[in-house]
């Protein structure tokens, strides 16, 4: 996905839970004709770990005849991790990868020095409605890897550990937790786990990372006794147990959540549209070699790109 600059998200009315040390209300935008939450970055949050980037996509329905097409637009700095609960995403980048996105899989894409991509419906799927809807974030890179060699790796969704209890189930998709450990490779100390919890049940996050965030997707959540709604990201206190419960409410009391984080990068980054460095001056080289057009292309997706922004 793209990161157009705009408006922050708002912050909410935080209540008086100890636990939690940011929270954020995501604004809403539309990219490549799919609405999206964006939670991160924010002017009062700018990484939860290597986090630099939220986005909610969907849950929506594209109507007949209308489709997702994000224009190959270019990346550095980063890596882009995109995981589905609906639909499906073809992903085509300047390494010449072509591979469709399905429910529970994982696309980690490392721009490091410099990637193009494109994500769009595919082909034999368009013309009948689509249902998309996924969350996909954007991993800083530490400053040493800021410029290594592009890479695309793929992980299936029977690949990613499950976790499974009478209060819970879910899948591990980068890191560790409880005594699991996902395969997915990560530049950086990383947590990310999708996690529903059965209504009346409840999810223990250990201070397994410096720094952990939770993004309520559906449901309402309990925690110490303020209870929070969907769409609602969640900075906790480092170093706190926390317990996510499961509040009454829609899903029939469930929730489904998202938790983030890892070790914090302990350096500054900049984000400017999709660049993400150290340097604000490798910002402004990025800016110009778009310009100028000196990434390259998407092989197979050649005719369109996003230009600049003014």
């Amino acid at each position: 996905m793209s990161f157009f600059p705009g408006e922050d998200p708002a912050i909410g009315d935080k209540k008086a839970v100890d636990l939690i040390e940011t929270l954020i209300i995501p604004r809403t935008s539309d990219v490549g004709g799919l609405e999206v939450r964006r939670a991160l970055p924010t002017a009062k949050r700018r990484l939860v770990g290597p986090f630099i980037f939220f986005d909610r996509m969907g849950p929506a329905i594209l109507r007949a005849g209308d489709a997702l097409d994000v224009q190959p637009h270019p990346h550095i700095g980063l890596s882009t991790v995109t995981y589905l609960f609906d639909g499906h995403i073809k992903h085509r980048d300047s390494l010449g990868t072509e591979m469709v996105i399905s429910p529970g899989d994982v696309n980690l894409m490392t721009a490091g020095r410099g990637i193009v991509h494109s994500e769009r419906s595919p082909e034999e799927l368009r013309g009948p409605p689509l249902s998309i809807s996924g969350v996909q974030t954007w991993l800083a890179l530490p400053e040493h890897l800021e410029d290594m060699k592009p890479d695309f790796a793929h992980t299936t969704k029977a690949d990613l550990p499950e976790m499974r209890d009478k209060d819970f189930s879910g899948r591990l998709i980068m890191g560790g937790l409880h005594g699991l450990k996902s395969p997915v490779h990560q530049y950086s100390d990383t947590l990310y786990a999708d996690i529903r919890i059965e209504a009346g049940g409840r999810f223990h996050i250990p201070a397994v990372a410096e720094e952990r965030a939770i993004y309520i997707l559906d449901g309402s959540v309990n925690i110490a006794g303020d209870v929070f709604g969907s769409n609602q990201l969640l900075a906790f206190r480092e170093g706190d147990d926390i317990i996510v419960n499961a509040a009454p409410g829609a899903n029939g009391g469930s929730a489904h959540i998202m938790l983030f984080g890892g070790a914090s990068l302990n350096s500054k980054r900049y984000i400017w549209w999709n660049f993400v460095s150290s340097s604000k001056e490798r910002i402004e080289q990025a800016k110009e070699e778009w310009r100028t057009g000196k990434f390259d292309i998407v092989p197979g997706d050649e005719e369109e790109f996003v230009p600049l922004p003014e």
